[in-house]
């Protein structure tokens, strides 16, 4: 294989991958819509493998993009000023996880206290302690 089939079977297979991430399928979800197997859409997304013309109009269909975008270099998230949106959202997500943990933790841990003490026999069911 020479350098230019190469990199445009990454190139395929990268845009792939970052269009069925996009609409949250699995290489199963896509595979059943194509009606092709997963082995088969693995090697294609690894490279191992290439597609006829009509399965890359049923990718790009299934992908609910044009084919052509399955051949288009990404812009970098940088270059078309994506990148600070992105780490604030980034950013908020993990402030959110956090103090929903730090929220959460002493309810959880305090029922899983109790329980203990409930399975060791040291409460009696339904009663405060």
């Amino acid at each position: 294989m020479d350098t230019k089939e190469k990199k445009c079977r990454e190139l395929l297979s990268r845009n792939i991958k970052r269009f069925r991430d996009r609409l949250g399928l699995s290489q199963m979800d896509l595979a059943l819509d194509l009606d092709i197997s997963t082995t088969f859409l693995s090697d294609i997304e690894l490279g191992k493998k290439w597609v006829s013309a009509r399965t890359l109009a049923r990718i790009a269909e299934a992908l609910k993009i044009e084919v052509y975008e399955l051949f288009k270099t990404e812009t970098p998230a940088e270059d078309n000023g994506m990148k600070p949106v992105v780490q604030y959202l980034a950013d908020v997500d993990d402030t959110i996880i956090k103090t929903l943990e730090l929220s959460i933790r002493p309810t959880v841990e305090k029922a899983v206290a109790r329980m203990r003490k409930y399975y060791e026999g040291q409460i009696a069911e339904g009663t405060g302690e």
